[in-house]
């Protein structure tokens, strides 16, 4: 089976084609990125625009790249939800022309669903249930994946993602947007034990998130030493930072695997290219005998062939959609379970 897929919920354009929910044919991503670091971030009306712009084009490239044509596929899947939604009815709206143009069923597939379908093509042999840990620019969560299209949220963030506070805290130390990537190199080069960084916790929420407090921390220790006159080693804050969320998230997931008794660990979403996060959740999977999985660099940021993966297995649980699809913001993993 063929799907053809598209995710537009952020600031890329994506366009793929995935055959049986694991084989990737093509997969075609336009960045936004440059456009985007000019501002320090995204901005929602300038990700809509060039998703318009972008996604005639990101749509052909996939299909000459696949070596296939609209008669050859059998469905066309899209991120609903959640998202930018003026970035997401970009996608919808053109998922909903080809569909209903070419007679093809239409499915509708949660962004987050996505991003933990994403280690199915990396690694075939993973199967249900199994606790999954999403970290990306938008989203913290802990989740039982109970089966392939159902889901238990069991952790979250209370305030900041893990994403959102590496951009943050990257841009106080003087690194460019997304700040990801340079926080994690600039770790390589600084010594993580120089500063000590809190560790927020939640009361009565074992299992949640809170980055906030940690971001205001790196912040305050920045613009008190400016104030001083005193300088700081940006390599030194970055590898302590990353040391304190590595920390954090190992401490909380493999609690989680733990009390609930899971001995499969499968980590998804944009931070899971962290080379920090990756070795520390490995060496605590390795020591306490779970076997961790995690998605290929190339899939941890927002892709389509984790949308075409996630739609494989909510076509064959019956998910289908009508040209009343619409994009929706804000929606747990929990309610599409129910």
């Amino acid at each position: 089976m063929k799907i053809f897929a598209i995710e537009s919920s952020c600031d890329e354009t994506a366009c793929a084609i995935v055959e049986d929910g694991t084989r990737v044919l093509s997969n075609i991503v336009a960045t936004q990125i440059a456009e985007h670091r000019l501002y320090g971030g995204v901005v929602p009306e300038i990700a809509s625009r060039r998703h318009a712009e972008n996604i005639s084009a990101v749509a052909a490239a996939a299909f000459e790249e696949a070596g296939c044509t609209l008669d050859d596929i059998d469905a066309v899947a899209v991120t609903y939800a959640p998202g930018l939604i003026g970035a997401l009815l970009v996608g919808i709206s053109f998922a909903k022309g080809l569909a209903l143009a070419a007679k093809k069923p239409l499915i509708p597939v949660h962004h987050i669903a996505g991003h933990i379908a994403s280690n199915y093509i990396s690694n075939p042999g993973l199967k249900p249930p199994y606790l999954g840990i999403v970290l990306s620019g938008g989203h913290s969560h802990i989740v039982e994946v109970l089966d392939y299209t159902r889901y238990h949220v069991v952790g979250r963030t209370h305030d900041d993602a893990a994403g959102e506070c590496f951009d943050k805290v990257a841009r106080t130390l003087g690194y460019e947007y997304p700040g990801g990537k340079f926080i994690d190199e600039a770790a390589k080069r600084g010594d993580p034990k120089a500063f000590d960084f809190p560790h927020p916790r939640v009361d009565g929420c074992e299992y949640d998130f809170s980055f906030s407090g940690l971001k205001t921390a790196v912040i305050n220790l920045v613009h008190n030493a400016a104030q001083k006159g005193e300088a700081i080693s940006p390599e030194d804050a970055a590898a302590s930072f990353q040391r304190t969320v590595c920390e954090i998230v190992t401490d909380k997931t493999m609690r989680a695997c733990r009390d609930l008794g899971y001995k499969k660990l499968a980590l998804a979403g944009g931070v899971s290219a962290n080379s920090g996060v990756r070795e520390a959740l490995s060496a605590a999977c390795k020591k306490a005998g779970v076997e961790f999985f995690m998605p290929e660099l190339k899939y941890c940021g927002d892709n389509a062939a984790m949308i075409g993966c996630q739609a494989y297995y909510d076509h064959l649980a019956g998910k289908r959609a009508d040209m009343s699809l619409n994009g929706v913001a804000t929606l747990s993993l929990d309610k599409i379970s129910e």
